[in-house]
């Protein structure tokens, strides 16, 4: 067996037996993995702490042929205030449904763990409004792994002037004119237009760090779901 050392976060659990479980943990260089914590159901046992959903730490496992064992971990973070808060779990549950949708083994996860890791952060520690702070989560991933819209013009006639719809179908910004010949768009505000802007050129650390009047973030909401299923195929549910 070889030994591993990662960082990473459980984004599922599953029990085995009468005391083992097998987890899915997200890292970010060996991708998303699949690791059996022996006996971590035990009481007395040192991975109970750290093979709970959500916990991230730096982890220690033993590679074999087929999957990986859990041999410690040092926990960094457990986010506990959002296993005690309904409406928390609820949203953090839900992201992180689709981080597992889009993750495989053996992909660098670098950016995608960040995100995680930030969205969860804020959802734990701030007051924000969780609706909002899914929306720019869903924006900000879908730039991350390769359907980022077109946001400096319009992705018709390349117009750069009165950029005032958002296209679902044609993934990305349009002018007035191209807007109205389009079924799928959302008409959008000023100030919904330079948030997408932001959420999606901002730094890492920085992305949540703006506040929006509630018609930009009803706009955010609605573009960001729809682009989202639409992106993946798939329709996801709060």
């Amino acid at each position: 067996m070889k030994i591993v050392k990662t960082k990473g976060i459980i984004i599922s659990e599953h029990n085995m037996g009468d005391f083992d479980k097998m987890l899915t943990i997200l890292t970010p260089n060996l991708g998303k993995i699949e690791c059996l914590a022996k006996g971590s159901r035990r009481q007395k046992s040192l991975l109970l702490a750290g093979s709970q959903f959500l916990c991230f730490g730096d982890y220690v496992l033993y590679k074999g042929s087929d999957n990986y064992s859990m041999n410690s971990c040092e926990i960094i973070e457990l986010f506990y205030t959002i296993r005690v808060d309904l409406d928390k779990l609820k949203y953090a549950s839900y992201i992180t449904k689709i981080i597992n949708d889009v993750t495989t083994e053996n992909q660098n996860n670098y950016k995608i763990l960040q995100l995680y890791l930030n969205t969860l952060y804020v959802i734990s520690k701030s007051d924000k409004n969780l609706e909002v702070i899914t929306s720019v989560f869903r924006i900000r991933l879908m730039s991350i792994i390769g359907f980022r819209p077109q946001i400096e013009e319009c992705v018709i006639c390349k117009n750069k002037d009165k950029l005032e719809y958002f296209s679902i179908r044609d993934s990305g910004l349009k002018c007035n004119i191209c807007g109205k010949q389009d079924g799928s768009v959302i008409q959008i505000n000023e100030t919904t237009k330079d948030a997408i802007k932001y959420i999606i050129l901002a730094d890492a650390k920085k992305i949540y760090s703006f506040t929006v009047p509630k018609t930009t973030q009803k706009e955010l909401e609605i573009i960001s779901k729809l682009y989202l299923n639409d992106c993946l195929e798939k329709e996801y549910k709060i």
